[in-house]
């Protein structure tokens, strides 16, 4: 065989290699000559060849074959080979190929070697392919060299425990007594891989972590000398004396001291010396302060410490380097709740950061501000939040909106300066404004009553100079359409008493409906105003009527549908008008309205072909139309309290029935409606009927535009069967997301109601909730009542689900969650067991 290319060689050729190809088969060549070579059984230059072959593994290629060649190596008596053989150990053998199980006994011989530089490459390959079987079978021989008099071997052999601990922790008890004995140790290399190694055993284990506790006045000292020693050359990293081993030393202390107040006494001297004494014009000195920070605010330390650690933050705000100020801002954000006053003294200083260049400084300073608002300090935030606002780039502008929400209702000194807030939120933040602030904020507008012709003359004024921002003329549609009339009346402390006729509210509201830039939920809001102002306005109802009309025929069906019906009640049920249409009450919310966005509700459904691959085919449609129950819009509008009279005949209905265009002859369809109606169920007459007003709570399009169409015949309330009550079932709690099932069964179909509860500190945005079933079930899922749960259980997200469980078996669901929390997006699954027998038996 003639003498192989050396590696420097071959390194040349690849890097020369002009193409792709040209590199490939410069590899490609030297692969099959060393194939050869290892065929043949030539001792003279596998370490060569090893090494070539271990170039060729790092640039991508297979080098498996060579595997075998690496424990021939390792067995060899030279060094050279040995190096070789362990680290082409290292790197094509793991813990899950079989073949590295062969070194075993080579490992357990070279840990027993003379020479420590073998000894170390033994424990550096045990530490980083042992599996399990091999960690037992040479954790022993690991123990004694702990406990070995040379420094080198000592640390080698901690480090090669931390792995074996970490991969079989029950072996952690055998490293305890060596361990505690390194602490005495004046080499810092083996000092720090014992500070390392106890790190590691106190968060795998609650009983050594108790155990260690006692040597925190062991660390304390050795970090005090750590401070209080001179200059020396060997440790010296700019100015600091060994900066690693303190900041692994304040780790295991913050570790140590977590809810022990022994402990932490023990610990404040020295961390206070450490803040004080640590020098700041380096990244050394921060890095220091900074883990000194974080223990401090971790421990149960004294309130003087913790003003001192929030400063210390301060000072990090005002430096030049921004990974400096991100972390600052970062490190705030986690321990603002443990001293909210001391972090309010530099709120300047954070309010400064949202002008940062930087994006990611920007964004954790615009949460850092939102936690530090409170009732004295709500309205110089505010402003600062509008001018934030106003040069934000689009990704801050969703998001702020709605927490600026969430802090003026929260914090408000006054319910008009709440709602001059959320004008100018909506103003500045066009059309990024998130739903969820829109039905916020119709909802607060319909509780001011003593607002009411405040806001609509604003909210006019403020169309008639731009109609391009959707989320604004959202609020002012509905506000117009609700509280029109009020345009007319004169006085208040309005500044421009320009008067204002019926004729030009209505052509604002044409000038919506017409706008290219209006959004189809916009002219939703628009056409359901013009409706509504019919019966304020009297003289302008014909004008109403014949704008109304022109909808009849537009493309989009949920328009159109709404159109013709509103058209219809300008005809033969004219009489009906005024009472489906009379002005709504001031509504409690009893659910999450921030998150009552039905127009982007989603109904998630998923139907099992194979119960192990449930939410492969789940889809997620969001329709602009949010599905109510079949036949019950009617008893939705009168009301719960509603009582049918006694029963007649359906004669009475024919109106009715014309109006709402449905063939229906002389019976209803019995599968339409929630309780099933036989030929002989009792029937409603048309006279029956009262004019009420709309008893629901806000006037969003989607259920107003479906009105109409879920008018039916009433039916009396089912007999009680004198069958016990389903148990309300906690089916998920994690996290702070807590869901709720809420059972009602007629027959075999078993009504689920869904409560998704927050328990955190921060909105969950986003959710959206999937439920599947075995395949002998059937699935049916109602849209969710929103997509944000508000924090603090402060409300909750409603979704109703539905399953027929035709041979009553015993019934399991999958589910799964996803939201988004903070900047963090959450996927959670789960699956419940534990309905209640009443619920399927």
């Amino acid at each position: 065989m003639p003498t192989p290319i050396r590696l420097r060689d071959l390194i040349r050729q690849i890097r020369a290699a002009r193409t792709a190809a040209d590199e490939r088969a410069v590899v490609q060549k030297q692969c099959a000559y060393i194939r050869t070579t290892f065929r043949e059984e030539d001792n003279t230059f596998r370490c060569r060849n090893v090494a070539k072959l271990l170039y060729i593994h790092m640039l991508g290629y297979p080098a498996h074959f060579g595997q075998l060649e690496c424990l021939k190596l390792i067995a060899s008596p030279r060094f050279t080979d040995k190096r070789i053989g362990y680290l082409g150990a290292m790197l094509l053998l793991d813990e899950r190929t079989d073949v590295h199980l062969l070194i075993t006994n080579s490992l357990k011989n070279d840990m027993n070697h003379q020479t420590q530089f073998v000894v170390g490459l033994s424990l550096c390959t045990l530490g980083s392919i042992c599996s399990p079987e091999m960690s037992r079978d040479l954790a022993g021989e690991v123990e004694k060299l702990l406990k070995s008099s040379n420094a080198y071997i000592k640390k080698k052999a901690a480090l090669c425990a931390c792995h074996i601990i970490r991969k079989v922790p029950e072996l952690m008890e055998i490293f305890i007594p060596a361990t505690r004995s390194l602490l005495t140790e004046k080499n810092h290399g083996v000092l720090m891989t014992a500070v390392v190694l106890i790190t590691i055993m106190c968060e795998l284990s609650p009983d050594t972590l108790a155990h260690f506790k006692k040597l925190v006045p062991n660390l304390v000292r050795i970090l005090k000398n750590l401070i209080m020693a001179g200059y020396s050359p060997e440790h010296d990293v700019s100015g600091v004396s060994d900066p690693f081993l303190q900041v692994k030393i304040l780790r295991l202390l913050r570790i140590l001291g977590r809810h022990d107040s022994e402990a932490s006494e023990s610990m404040n001297d020295i961390l206070a010396q450490v803040a004080t004494n640590t020098e700041t014009s380096k990244n050394v000195g921060n890095a220091i302060l900074y883990e000194t920070v974080l223990t401090i605010m971790d421990i149960k330390s004294e309130s003087g410490l913790r003003v001192l650690a929030v400063n210390i933050l301060g000072r990090f705000l005002l430096n030049t380097d921004k990974n400096i100020r991100y972390v600052a801002l970062n490190t705030l954000l986690r321990t603002v709740h443990a001293d909210t006053q001391a972090v309010q003294r530099h709120r300047s200083t954070i309010v400064e950061c949202l002008k940062d260049p930087d994006v990611s400084i920007r964004r954790r300073a615009m949460e850092l501000c939102f936690v530090l608002i409170n009732g004295s300090n709500v309205r110089t935030m505010m402003k600062e939040f509008i001018v934030f606002l106003e040069k934000a780039e689009p990704e801050f502008k969703p998001a702020c909106a709605s927490k600026m929400f969430y802090a003026a209702e929260k914090h408000s000194p006054s319910r008009r300066w709440h709602l001059d807030t959320m004008m100018k939120v909506l103003t500045t933040a066009g059309n990024y404004v998130q739903s969820d602030v829109v039905a916020n904020l119709v909802h607060l507008i319909s509780s001011a009553t003593d607002l009411h012709a405040y806001m609509v003359k604003q909210l006019f004024k403020a169309i008639n100079q731009d109609i391009s921002q959707q989320p604004l003329v959202q609020v002012a549609a509905w506000t117009i359409g609700e509280y029109g009339d009020q345009l007319l009346q004169p006085g208040g402390d309005d500044e421009d008493p320009t008067k204002v006729s019926e004729d030009s509210v209505v052509a604002a509201l044409e000038k919506v409906l017409a706008s290219n830039l209006s959004c189809i939920e916009t002219k939703e809001y628009a056409i359901n105003a013009l409706m509504k102002l019919s019966t304020r306005f009297t003289a302008a109802a014909p004008r109403v009527q014949s704008v109304i009309s022109i909808y009849g025929s537009h493309v989009d069906m949920e328009l159109q549908q709404r159109a013709v019906e509103y058209h219809a009640l300008f005809g033969r049920f004219d009489q009906m008008r005024a009472g489906v249409l009379e002005r709504m009450p001031v509504c409690e919310i009893k659910r999450d309205m921030s998150a009552a966005s039905l127009l982007n509700g989603s109904v998630n459904g998923s139907e099992d072909k194979d119960e192990d691959a449930m939410f492969d085919d789940a889809q997620n449609v969001k329709p602009k139309v949010k599905q109510l129950d079949t036949n019950n819009g009617l008893l939705d509008i009168l009301g719960d309290s509603f009582n049918p009279p006694p029963p007649s005949k359906l004669s009475g209905n024919k109106d009715l029935l014309d109006l709402l265009d449905l063939d229906l002859g002389s019976t209803v369809e019995t599968n339409s409606l929630p309780l099933a109606l036989g030929s002989q169920a009792p029937q409603v007459p048309l006279q029956a009927i009262p004019q009420v007003p709309l008893q629901m709570p806000l006037q969003m399009p989607v259920s107003i535009g479906d009105l109409l169409d879920d008018l039916s015949l009433a039916q009396p309330a089912a007999p009680s069967t004198g069958k016990p009550s389903i148990p309300t079932v906690t089916v998920f709690e994690k996290n702070g997301l807590k869901m709720d099932f809420d059972f009602e069964r007629v027959g075999n179909t078993l009504t689920i109601s869904l409560s998704a509860y927050n328990l955190t500190s921060l909105a969950m945005a986003d959710f959206v909730f999937q439920a599947a079933v075995p395949k002998t079930f059937q699935l049916q899922m109602m849209s969710p009542s929103g997509t944000v749960i508000p924090p603090n259980n402060g409300g909750w997200v409603n979704q109703t689900i539905k399953i027929n469980n035709p041979q009553r078996q015993l019934l399991r669901m999958r589910l799964r969650m996803t939201y988004k929390h903070g900047d963090n997006e959450v996927l959670e699954q789960g699956e419940v067991n534990n309905f209640p027998p009443s619920a399927w038996q």
